[in-house]
């Protein structure tokens, strides 16, 4: 004898946690630039540091594409903020994240004579570009990674203004912000890797 249940709220499964717009291709890229960024960086640091950040950020890279592999096929459910999030804001940001990034540039090697403060301030300006996705969409990741990447590239800025040396500019202003991107992709990777999980559980019946 079959018998139907209809789902309460108490036994009804959580909502998802609403997920970014392109959530895995976003992952796939956060982690990108945060390979590039400890790869690149890491390397004004003395041996045996220099490879065993990059070994790391290399292995640290092929996890989130395996993790991002089991996420493929998932649709997780997007908030009404984040639906629309490619829009023309998103444009505008971006657009001002590229001019900021090539006039401080011009200003560091130019007037300031601060080159290796390069790396630094672009991640004020990659953190300040978070911090306004943040807004846009409204995502609490976001506000965290950008906060935090802004606030290692104003200690790099102070560090290269204080005449320290190339090793500290770079960690503070490149590598921990590559850490934390590659952190943050591994969040958003998993999330998606749930959401496919939850998708391709089959639901029983009683």
């Amino acid at each position: 004898m079959r018998h139907t249940i209809d789902p309460s709220p108490a036994s009804a499964p959580p909502a998802s946690t609403p997920a970014a717009p392109g959530q895995r291709l976003g992952s796939l890229i956060g982690g990108i630039f945060g390979l590039i960024y400890v790869e690149a960086n890491a390397g004004a640091l003395p041996d045996p540091w220099a490879p065993a950040l990059q070994i790391a950020a290399g292995v640290a890279f092929a996890g989130l594409v395996a993790l991002l592999a089991l996420a493929r096929g998932s649709r997780p459910p997007v908030s009404p903020e984040a639906r629309d999030g490619f829009g023309r804001r998103y444009w505008l940001v971006a657009a001002g994240e590229s001019a900021a990034i090539l006039a401080g540039s011009v200003v560091l090697h130019g007037p300031a004579g601060l080159p290796d403060a390069v790396v630094a301030w672009v991640s004020v300006v990659v953190g300040v570009h978070f911090l306004l996705l943040a807004a846009i969409w409204r995502l609490r990741l976001f506000r965290h990674l950008g906060a935090a990447i802004t606030l290692c590239g104003v200690a790099g800025l102070t560090a290269a203004g204080a005449g320290a040396p190339a090793a500290v500019i770079a960690v503070a202003g490149g590598v921990l912000p590559g850490l934390l991107l590659l952190a943050a992709a591994y969040r958003g990777a998993t999330r998606a890797a749930q959401a496919a999980h939850r998708d391709d559980s089959p639901v029983q019946h009683s």
